[in-house]
């Protein structure tokens, strides 16, 4: 259990004091090695975080100190790394989740052919598109429009714009150009959907009878 209190009558010199818990309880013996961070002396007033053990004798004594200020601006720096991991990983498996669920529906007869061919000749080039845009921004060469990676993602080569977000580290932390990067997808994968429907397949049909010819 994890406790927080000010440091007090502590003596420099020998490396020692004392902490009592915020809102009363046991009062713990403090010594220097305890702290996690060493790098500076602690003064008296201190706000700490720490857990409690018994000494040989039974005593309670301080252990994993910590300073509370420096804690809270660790948790603070972590959150955002934390959520941008999270934000990551579930774009892992929607990909994933996409590919075979596409790869499945080509498969079984319910997905055209050409709309499986339009999707992987689109993530190619789009691939390409920012591995190039990625090296152009490097060189301070003329770049891509941000425009025109997210029409290549709305028609379908969104799948490659997200393995190269990944693989090259390339767009993958603007906040901005993710945000409409995924509503791009939200408007592909209602087109996608939308090519199922009656309507839909009657174009895909004649798109599909021409490349057939």
């Amino acid at each position: 259990m994890k406790y927080q209190g000010p440091l007090s009558h502590w003596n420099d010199d020998k490396g020692f004091g004392f902490v009592e818990p915020n809102g009363g309880g046991v009062r713990a013996f403090v010594h220097i090695k305890a702290f996690k961070n060493r790098t500076r002396r602690p003064v008296a007033g201190d706000i700490i975080v720490y857990h409690v053990a018994k000494d040989p004798q039974g005593r309670d004594k301080a252990m994993s100190i910590q300073y509370a200020n420096e804690l809270r601006q660790a948790m603070q720096r972590s959150g955002p790394r934390e959520g941008r991991r999270r934000g990551a990983a579930f774009g892992q498996l929607f990909l994933l989740g996409f590919i075979v669920g596409l790869s499945a529906s080509t498969v079984l007869g319910y997905t055209q052919p050409i709309i499986a061919a339009i999707y992987v000749l689109m993530s190619i080039v789009t691939f390409v598109t920012y591995a190039i845009d990625k090296s152009n921004a490097q060189k301070g060469h003329w770049r891509t429009r941000e425009s025109t990676l997210h029409l290549m993602g709305l028609l379908g080569g969104w799948p490659g714009g997200a393995i190269a977000q990944r693989l090259l580290r390339h767009k993958s932390s603007k906040t901005s150009f993710k945000r409409t990067f995924w509503l791009m997808i939200a408007l592909n994968l209602g087109g996608f959907l939308w090519l199922h429907t009656p309507n839909g397949t009657f174009y895909t049909d004649i798109v599909n009878g021409i490349f057939l010819q």
